[in-house]
């Protein structure tokens, strides 16, 4: 059986697709203002169960590293609320950021409606060669063409545009099909090896980008682990996004087909408790990232299963390929989410399967794999989250993008002046904010602390 029986509320759904025992929820406590972001699909679910697991997780490993009870879990709706708009929340030096770029939008075709998503030079560079023009140029050519058509020129350049799908179609659609059937967390135990022997600080290597990856191991950054992202030196991240998401983190680039950087690479692996990728399924399998005894968390905008398994996926997209665009406004005129909630929602849940599986593996040993997707958080978005019940009221409502300075921060860094979203994981003992700002991307040695 895929997937997971119904539960009363959206924490207690996601508790279970993580495999806790069902008896720690009684730990887990609400408050602060109502979910101030409006949608019509649960978001404030979503948001607010994806944090109180991976809280709950968190509190989980502190209690068996102690060996006492399990800290009282608090989630306040406001910090959870901030916090998923976090990338909009961010100041450095007082600038606003930069989120998404000209090309990265909802275009007219000739039958319907396509988002494209070209924020990175590459993808930009291929959408524009797929369509035969320049930037000006783009609404004429969309507009001549069937969005199905759009869709697969693009991708087929190396570009990013999908096509607006209803949730009807996308059900029916390969894809659609093959993620009803994922779970929502894959969780597998692929051996029976003792855990890595852990002198200090937990050793997490990060390879992901964006959004989901990096919020999932800036959350185990909060948590006290040496977190430590490796990036291609060709291929940069957006400076914003790098400095919403590199809280806590250290960040170095290898070129890992150069032999030298390779053995680098290597060499911090084997020194790793915890591998983290958001690469699409099999693009690192050339460079045999596993190791035994490992947590291996594996991030994915489709899913393991489909045709679509390889393609690159980012939020906007998965929005608009599975009908959510089309639930939050219509078909003649698709709508978005709030914020970016597939991303961040399937971070926090990728980070407390990590948690989960060091302490299951503390326990009884095996390395440890766990698998997530954009599209299967988008799933259960769209079927199956309920209301948490005390999730009603809404009279203290506030809006996220003016969020009172409870919930925000400033600091000093590398980068300048930062004003950001207080991290909202929080148990009884947790830090309460990161212990390092952000650096400039690629900066750090390829070195553990």
């Amino acid at each position: 059986m895929i997937d997971i029986p119904p539960h009363n509320t959206a924490t207690e759904h996601l508790w279970a697709a993580l495999g806790g025992d069902p008896r720690l929820i009684a730990r887990v406590s609400y408050g602060g203002p109502a979910w101030p972001l409006a949608a019509r699909l649960p978001v404030g679910e979503l948001a607010r169960g994806t944090v109180a697991v991976c809280s709950l997780a968190a509190a989980e490993q502190a209690a068996q590293h102690t060996g006492g009870a399990v800290p009282a879990v608090y989630v306040d709706d406001g910090a959870v609320a901030t916090a998923f708009v976090s990338e909009r929340r961010l100041l450095v030096g007082g600038r606003a950021p930069v989120s998404f770029a000209p090309l990265s939008r909802f275009w007219r075709t000739a039958d319907g409606w396509v988002r494209t998503h070209a924020n990175y030079p590459h993808h930009r560079a291929a959408l524009l060669a797929a369509l035969g023009t320049d930037e000006d140029g783009v609404a004429s050519v969309l507009a001549g063409r069937t969005a199905l058509e759009v869709e697969d020129t693009v991708y087929a350049a190396g570009g990013l545009a999908v096509a607006l799908r209803t949730p009807e179609e996308w059900a029916a659609h390969p894809q659609g099909a093959a993620v009803a059937r994922q779970p929502l967390v894959s969780r597998e135990r692929l051996d029976d090896v003792a855990p890595r022997r852990r002198s200090g600080r937990l050793r997490v290597l990060d390879l992901t980008r964006v959004i989901a990856g990096p919020v999932a191991t800036r959350t185990l950054a909060l948590l006290g682990a040496d977190v430590l992202r490796i990036d291609p030196p060709r291929l940069p991240e957006l400076p914003d996004q790098h400095a919403d998401t590199g809280f806590g983190k250290r960040s170095a680039t290898l070129d890992l087909d150069s032999p030298s950087d390779r053995r680098t690479f290597g060499e911090l692996l084997d020194r790793a408790d915890v591998l983290v990728t958001g690469y699409r399924p099999g693009a690192l399998e050339r460079f045999a990232v596993d190791r035994p005894g490992l947590v291996i968390a594996r991030l994915s905008a489709w899913g393991d299963d489909g045709p679509w398994a390889g393609r690159r996926g980012f939020d906007s997209l998965v929005q608009v390929a599975t009908g959510i665009a089309v639930a939050e406004g219509s078909a003649d005129a698709p709508g978005a989410l709030p914020a970016q909630a597939l991303d961040h929602g399937t971070g926090y849940l990728l980070a407390a399967a990590v948690l989960r599986s060091l302490t299951e593996q503390e326990d009884s040993g095996g390395t440890r794999l766990v698998r997530l997707a954009l599209a299967r958080t988008a799933h259960r978005l769209l079927h199956g989250l309920r209301a948490e019940a005390d999730a009603e009221d809404t009279k203290d409502a506030e809006d996220a993008d003016h969020a009172p300075d409870r919930w925000l921060a400033t600091t000093d860094s590398p980068l300048g002046r930062l004003r950001y979203a207080l991290p909202p994981v929080h148990y009884d003992g947790a830090p309460a904010d990161w212990s390092r700002p952000p650096g400039r991307w690629g900066a750090d040695a390829a070195a553990w602390e």
